[in-house]
């Protein structure tokens, strides 16, 4: 692998004894991982049926390595029942397992590795935002959030300021998972290694100072503040959380971090764990949520059948007729929304059609009806494939065991697939 030399030299004076073995861990081969969604299984029944070998993360007690080239082609997969993830990359949520978390932010949020390990940390309560600046990444961290089946979370695409100024002292946890040089994934991803300069550091250095200002704004007092990287970069790490306690006599730090590849099997992480311990602790507007009688009335026609008990909670619905069941305690944001609690569907002023993010967010037990179909059948299913059924005609839920993996419709003895055809393997 052909490193810069200026980073190497960096490295060699920072680790001096221990560079070579330093050096050496970028002979072997790229480290996977993968972590289980404990919003729909425990990490035990995980591993126990887990379609490929597991080997557990010792710092995060719901991940394991994993050697499958293909660990997201699987059923499992479909099913979220896990998230790939690189083992040194949910080292950050951890420092964070004791913290209050009624109210959470994930200010840096895309791919949503973090926002999801968040979520399941939380178990679905309280309320979760995750924001993402970059349209394109906000839309594949709405995709991860759904398909994990998390119903607490609002997705949002607003730069940090406009969240800092729509939310000031408000979270009790905030996590800035900052947009970094990335040198701790140049085994994973070598296209990344000609990008790599001093100046790139400083740049990166100056737009994590940024992030972190607006961050700091928006914790409540007595709140906790996480940040993380996935460089070596001490300009971004070590230093950059000293400079942020010398402008922040608020704040402490309480816990710190570092993972490097030679050290522990994994690409390699930082994280700090900030706690404010001056302030106050603001509420904001609640949601304002939008009744539609019409679409109610078709909703609770659609329910009777589909659920095996009433649902609970506060429905809304947006002009282009999507309905969604709202979180309890979700604020009003001052920001594009992407995603809002839970997806029930779309209501188009006669009828009320149902959306793949209901079906994601559903134990077995709360549905009226639900085909579980064998491993071939699941393959058969993701292709798009319809089959034969006795099911009364109505729409049901269809999964892999007792995991959903979709929509179904049953249509005079067929059952019409309803998986989005962007979900759809070839």
């Amino acid at each position: 692998m052909n490193l810069p030399e200026e980073f190497l030299n960096r490295m060699r004076e920072r680790l001096g004894e221990s560079f070579p073995a330093f050096l050496q861990s970028y002979r072997r081969t790229p480290v996977k991982g993968v972590r289980v969604n404990t919003l729909k299984l425990s990490a035990e029944r995980f591993a126990e049926g887990a379609p490929f070998p597991v080997t557990p993360v010792p710092w995060e007690k719901n991940a394991f390595y994993v050697e499958e080239a293909k660990a997201g082609g699987w059923l499992e997969h479909a099913a979220g029942l896990y998230y790939c993830q690189e083992p040194s990359a949910t080292s950050a949520v951890g420092l964070a397992r004791s913290c209050k978390t009624e109210r959470v932010l994930d200010l840096c949020a895309a791919p949503g590795g973090k926002t999801t390990q968040l979520a399941a940390q939380t178990a679905g309560k309280g309320v979760l935002i995750a924001n993402e600046i970059d349209a394109g990444r906000a839309k594949i961290l709405s995709q991860n959030v759904e398909r994990l089946g998390v119903k607490n979370c609002a997705v949002t695409n607003a730069k940090p300021a406009q969240i800092a100024a729509q939310f000031p002292e408000y979270f009790d946890l905030v996590l800035v998972d900052a947009p970094c040089s990335g040198e701790g994934m140049f085994l994973k991803e070598p296209e990344a290694i000609p990008h790599w300069s001093v100046a790139n550091v400083a740049l990166c250095a100056a737009r994590q100072k940024e992030i972190l200002e607006e961050a700091a704004k928006t914790v409540a007092g007595g709140g906790r503040l996480l940040y993380s990287t996935c460089t070596f970069a001490e300009e971004e790490d070590e230093w950059q959380i000293e400079r942020f306690l010398k402008d922040h006599p608020e704040f402490a730090l309480a816990e710190m971090k570092k993972i490097y590849p030679h050290e522990h099997a994994g690409e390699g992480h930082f994280a700090a764990l900030l706690e404010k311990r001056e302030g106050e602790r603001r509420n904001a507007k609640p949601y304002p949520v939008r009744r539609n009688l019409q679409a109610n009335r078709a909703f609770a026609a659609f329910a009777e059948t589909f659920f095996k008990k009433e649902i609970k909670g506060e429905i809304t619905t947006l002009d282009d007729g999507r309905m969604y069941l709202v979180p309890a305690g979700m604020p009003a944001i001052g920001a594009r929304i992407l995603r809002l609690g839970v997806e029930l569907g779309e209501f188009d002023g006669r009828i009320f059609k149902p959306a793949h993010a209901l079906a994601m967010s559903l134990q077995r037990a709360e549905c009226a009806k639900f085909v579980s179909l064998s491993r071939e059948e699941g393959e058969r299913y993701l292709r798009g494939e319809t089959f034969a059924t006795h099911l009364e005609n109505g729409w049901c839920v269809v999964g892999f065991g007792d995991f959903p993996l979709g929509l179904g419709k049953a249509v005079n003895g067929v059952l019409k697939n309803h998986c989005p055809k962007g979900l759809r393997k070839n």
